[in-house]
Parts: structure tokens; sequence; C-alpha cells
């Protein structure tokens, strides 16, 4: 090891071998702020500790000594936010605010507070090579990348947050390292599998010779976010390529020590994969991994093929009808057990006995929006009317709801594919990104492929930062005033924050007519009833509304609690016309809208 700065500059300690195959030592007289590398075998290349807390000058630099314990912090008393109280919103630091850093997303966090979402969840904040990435490439997992702030930059964030009850998830990225500046290979052979493979390369190695110490360094890695930021929770990327074929896979040891290790906080870990794997959410102790939650992209896929017309590649796989939709809400996903056409595997397995809330459901995401050639939002391809609609489905089911950032006021701006890499690399991703969408239709000709705006460019990068002036004109404000409303409804209303499956029930009463009920304990309950395409008049009956618990006995008419095409949610306002007639309701809709109703039982 050789000190590069302070009192001892220039000074090396040679390593010892440990008894677990790694080398270790005490190097004294070092303090916080100076910088170091390693020399391997002799050799004259310095390499960064790929541990290291602070890369100040890039990936390939010297790391720096940081002291997590000097920060004050002020959340004592904070425990977090349950499962049963999660509203998700995702953001990407680079992005999200004008600034570009964590400074950046603290300025923003009243805002936030108002908007009533219970949780920040960042997109990986782990150090990569260059100025600006999705951060899917990082190779300093330690480290939080220098373009956003200092470490301590991102613990003011995380202390800011908890002093206005939000919470604060991160992003993180064990299945693979980016393509370059990843220091990790050079020390060791054995941290990566020689035979699992992923889409991005060799697989990291967790069930192979010397796997015991990979294992370690990525659950240190969980407990260094969450203990030395104070995070509140992980989304563990792509948790389908973490390849274990041991006697414990890994995201059940996994959950088993990040659990023990917070006894009085709650800390929650939320898998992204595609799997539909019950175990992957199963209490440990019933036989599962025990991970809370995990994405369940089956809701996102129908609806988008429902309202854009989606069809293509996965999409081909989801019939995008009301009935499944529908199925999907009730179970948490669609697929549980039955083939898929477009893969021609059986996908998914039986979720019945797992809460509504370890279902995370969305209609954006940094993939399905980001993933797609121009980068386009759900709204900016859809009917105003409709998208409001689905708005009101995401926020009124029982599973937990998932934003991404300013998909809450309609924003403008795209979210594209951005990265920074050098010359050789960065020209093999340019490419590779337009031949990606060759096999799409609207991508078919090369002309049109041409015009995919390139990662590489910052133009790229520039065109995906939001615009907050926008939330001031009509249009938007009036957006985000609808998911105000809907947030403050499922954050107050009992009905909306039972997390009991057998308390909501979802149906289709037509081809684009969709109803939803939730019930409190008490027995009184909430029907959302949804028109996600054209104008159409629907009539229901008593037992729709309240679940046949009235009985024989003639029920009150529910309260309208809200459209979505009250004046104060759209621009151009055209409420549905709502009349009762015995026990039955009839609302005509002059264009896509949702109405929340209060029943009565």
């Amino acid at each position: 090891m050789l000190l590069e700065s302070g009192r001892h500059r220039g000074s090396t300690t040679a390593l010892a071998p440990l008894s677990d195959g790694t080398f270790g030592g005490l190097v004294g007289g070092v303090t916080a702020g100076d910088r170091y590398r390693y020399r391997l075998d002799g050799r004259d290349a310095l390499l960064p500790d790929p541990a290291a807390r602070f890369q100040p000058d890039g990936v390939r630099g010297p790391s720096e000594v940081i002291d997590p314990a000097s920060f004050r912090w002020s959340d004592a008393g904070w425990s977090g936010v349950p499962l049963e109280d999660l509203v998700l919103y995702e953001l990407h630091v680079g992005a999200f605010s004008e600034r570009g850093t964590f400074a950046g997303v603290t300025e923003r966090l009243p805002y936030l507070r108002d908007l009533g979402v219970s949780a920040i969840e960042l997109m990986p904040v782990a150090d990569f090579p260059g100025e600006r990435n999705w951060g899917y490439d990082g190779v300093a997992l330690f480290a939080p990348a220098r373009c956003y702030g200092r470490p301590d930059d991102l613990r003011r964030l995380v202390d800011a947050a908890h002093r206005v009850g939000i919470a604060v998830h991160l992003d993180v990225v064990y299945n693979h390292l980016g393509p370059d500046g990843a220091a990790l290979p050079s020390f060791s052979p054995h941290y990566f599998s020689s035979r699992h493979g992923t889409p991005w390369g060799q697989a990291v190695n967790l069930d192979s010779e010397h796997s015991e110490v990979v294992r370690e360094l990525l659950i240190d890695n969980a407990l260094h976010w969450t203990h030395e930021y104070h995070l509140d929770g992980l989304r563990l990327d792509a948790t389908h390529a973490l390849m274990d074929d041991g006697p414990q896979h890994f995201l059940a040891e996994l959950s088993a020590r990040m659990h023990a290790s917070f006894p009085s906080r709650k800390v929650l870990l939320v898998a992204e994969d595609h799997r539909n794997l019950a175990r992957l959410v199963t209490p440990e102790e019933s036989g599962g991994w025990g991970v809370d939650a995990v994405w369940a992209d089956d809701f996102h896929h129908l609806v988008r093929r429902h309202l854009a017309g989606d069809h293509e590649g996965y999409f081909a796989d989801f019939s995008g009808s009301l009935a499944d939709i529908a199925t999907t809400i009730e179970q948490g996903w669609f697929y549980v057990g039955q083939r898929a056409p477009h893969s021609g595997e059986h996908r998914g397995s039986d979720p019945r006995g797992l809460p509504p809330r370890r279902f995370v459901f969305c209609l954006q995401n940094h993939d399905q929006v980001g993933n797609r050639a121009l980068g386009e939002r759900l709204h900016q391809q859809i009917d105003a009317g409709a998208y409001r609609a689905a708005s009101a489905v995401l926020l009124f089911v029982p599973e937990t709801p998932l934003l991404f950032m300013g998909q809450e006021w309609g924003a403008s701006t795209p979210f594209l594919y951005f990265t920074d890499h050098g010359a050789r690399l960065g020209e093999a991703i340019r490419k590779g990104r337009r031949r990606e969408f060759e096999r799409f239709s609207a991508f078919a000709d090369r002309r049109k492929r041409e015009r995919i705006p390139d990662p590489q460019a910052l133009s790229t990068f520039l065109a995906s930062k939001l615009v907050w002036s926008e939330i001031e004109q009509d249009t938007h404000r009036a957006t985000l005033s609808l998911y105000r409303t809907l947030l403050a409804l499922r954050r107050t209303e009992p009905a909306l924050r039972s997390s009991r499956r057998e308390d909501s029930a979802a149906v289709a009463l037509d081809e684009e007519t969709l109803l939803v009920r939730r019930t409190a304990r008490d027995g009184r309950g909430l029907v959302l009833v949804a028109r996600l395409c054209g104008s159409g008049t629907i009539d229901i009956r008593g037992p729709d509304l309240d679940g046949g618990s009235s009985g024989a006995r003639s029920a009150p008419p529910p309260q309208v609690l809200l459209t979505t095409e009250d004046a104060e949610f759209s621009a151009d306002p055209s409420p549905p016309r709502i009349t009762a007639a015995g026990d039955a309701l009839r609302i005509e809709f002059t264009r896509p809208a949702a109405v929340i109703l209060a029943a009565v039982a």
C-alpha cells in the first residue's frame, strides 16, 4: 500500500496474507483525507482500493481515507418507514435537479414531502467512469460518485430526509461490475464465476471456490450503505442474475444478515426480478429467501399494452386486457406458472398468501422509460385523460406504488440512456444502442435508428434533466394536484391503508372499464371505477359497489369523492355524469377518467 498524501506521503506498507486468503495490515499515522493506492506483486501500476469509501479524482485515481464517524447525525429517533406505508419515488441524482447533486435532491425534499411520497429511491450512486451514467456501470461499490458530491453530502441528504419524514432507499448492483475501470478483478480471479454468465458478462462468484469472500464483500457493502449512511432500504438490481446453486441462496443470507443487523429500525430489501418467484418474498422461516418486496412488472406491461399498444418484445406475452389487469391486481402478478407465448417458457409461481404490499407496481420507471429508443414517458404517448385514470388506478390498488421522477406533473422531458465512457467503449455503446432497436418495427429503417440520441453526447444527458419551472404551468400543475390528492387519500383513508389481500377486489366491468374495491376493517369501503379508453356508459349494481355486504337491504347511494376530470385536476375538465337509481349507479364517461366513490357497507 502506498500513501500518496498526508504526513507520511510516499511511505509503503506490505500487506500480509490472512487465513481466509485475503491480505491485510495496519498502517499507522493515517488520517481522514489522506490518499492511497495499492501496488500488486511488485508491478508498476497503482490501483485504487476496490472497497474505498471515496474516489475524489475518479475510479482510477487514488482512494481517500474517510472517517464515517465524524458526521453529526440528527435522526436518533428515526425508526424507518414500514412496508405497509411505503410509496416509492425513484430518481436519478444527476437528472433530478439542475445542480445534479445530492445537495440538489436535498433542496427538493420539502416538495417531495408535500407530494406525499414516503421514500425516495436513488438510482445507483456507486462511482463509475466519467461524469454521467445511469449508475449501472458502477465499479467502486463503496464510494458515492464524486460528481454527485462527497460522502457527507449523501449523509446530509439522508439526515434531512429523515427530518421531514421521508425514507431513503438506494439501488445497488451486485450481479455485475461496469465494463470499464473496475479494479476488483485485478486483485483476484475468484470474484467472478467460471460456471455462470449474465447478459453483462461473467456472473459474480456466489457458489464456487472462494465464494465465501465474495459473498461477504457484497453483504458488507449492503451493511456499509445502511449503517454508515443510515439508508432505509436497498433495491437489488436484477436479482435473477445473482446465480447461486449453493445450500443457502445469497439472497437468503443477505436478507437474514440485514434484518438481524437492524433490530430497532425498519430497513427493507426490494428486488428487481422478472421470474415472479414467490420464494423470493416469502419469509425465511417459511422456506423463502426473506426479501421484503419485489418489482412486479406484469402490471406495468399489461397497462402499457392496453393504453399505448406496445406489443413487441416482452410485451408480446401480455394481452393488455382489463380482465388480465384485474387478475394481476388481485394476485400481485399475472404469470403464476403458465406458459408465456413470447418466451415459450413457463413463468411464475403461485403468490397466494403473500400480502399485496410485497409487490411493487408502477406505470413508469427508469427502465421502462429510458430503455425506449427516444426515452418517451407514458403520458407523452397516450390520451391525457387515460393517463390521469391510470394514475388513479396505480395509487388506489393495494400493492406498493412506485413513481418515477416527474411523472407526478407529466414532465415534458424524456429520460434517455446516457454514458460517459472513453472513445473506444463509447463508440461500441453508441453502435450497440442503435443495433438493439433493429428488431423493432419503428426502427427497422436505418435512417430512423440514426436519430436515436447518442448515449455518449452531453446533450443526451442534459435533455433528461427535469425542468422544475413546468410545475407552474396549468396542465402540469393540475396533474400534480391530482397526484397530491390521490396520495393524501392513500395515506388517510382506512380502506386504502389496509394491507390484507382479502380487503380488495378488482373486476373488469367491460373491455374498457375497471372496478377496484377496497374495504376497511370496519366494513366501510372505497370503490374506483376507471374508464381507460374512449367514452361509454356503465351501470354498476349494489353488489359491485359493496361486495354484496349490504345483502337484501337498500344501501344509500355512494358519495363521489373525486373524479380525475374535476377542474382541479384537468386543464380542460370533462367530468363523467353520475346518476343513481335504486341500488344501481350509472356513470356516463365522455372520455377516459376515473371516479372514486365512498361506498357504505
